[in-house]
């Protein structure tokens, strides 16, 4: 366990060496990586907190509750209860506030349920859709998504799915 505390000191230090054996400046070559990464942090920060505020907003004005209350029979008619709702919404925004809703349903449904198992399923199969595209179009400097926003919900959707399949089959 001491190795890995000590693995980042060891990266340096070998990227240390590398740099003497080649005679590069390390440290320069160091700092202009901290900047070109400063830059990236930039470029990608304001589009985050609209995403982010965005979604805490939507979550607190109980806009999430009344739509997965309009959702319900559809959800009940593919196998998938209703008490899910609102982490099938939040999950392709916000990993923290699904994991939140998460660790709600189990608290109240219990851990072993299949509610519980349900949504522990579906949050280790399913990806924080809106978050990862503004993250890494954003730090690869592209503006339009095109297609992957799209081909993203729908592998969600599949993965919502298939987890309370899965539960149900196997549970």
């Amino acid at each position: 366990m001491a190795f890995v505390g000590a693995l980042p000191a060891l990266l340096l230090f070998c990227a240390a060496l590398v740099c003497l054996f080649r005679q590069q400046d390390s440290f320069g070559l160091l700092c202009r990586g901290a900047e070109q990464g400063l830059r990236t942090v930039l470029r990608i920060m304001p589009p985050l907190i609209v995403l982010l505020t965005a979604i805490s907003m939507l979550r607190a004005s109980g806009a999430f509750d009344l739509l997965a209350k309009w959702l319900g029979p559809v959800t009940d008619r593919v196998g998938m209860p209703a008490q899910l709702l609102p982490l099938v919404l939040v999950r392709p925004f916000s990993g923290s506030a699904a994991l939140a809703l998460g660790a709600e349903l189990m608290k109240t449904y219990g851990v072993d349920s299949p509610i519980g198992r349900m949504a522990a399923v579906m949050l280790g199969s399913t990806e924080t859709t809106f978050y990862t595209i503004t993250v890494y179009f954003g730090a690869a400097g592209i503006r339009r998504t095109r297609y992957a926003v799209p081909a993203a919900l729908a592998a969600d959707l599949t993965g919502f799915l298939v987890a309370c399949l899965s539960v149900r089959m196997l549970g």
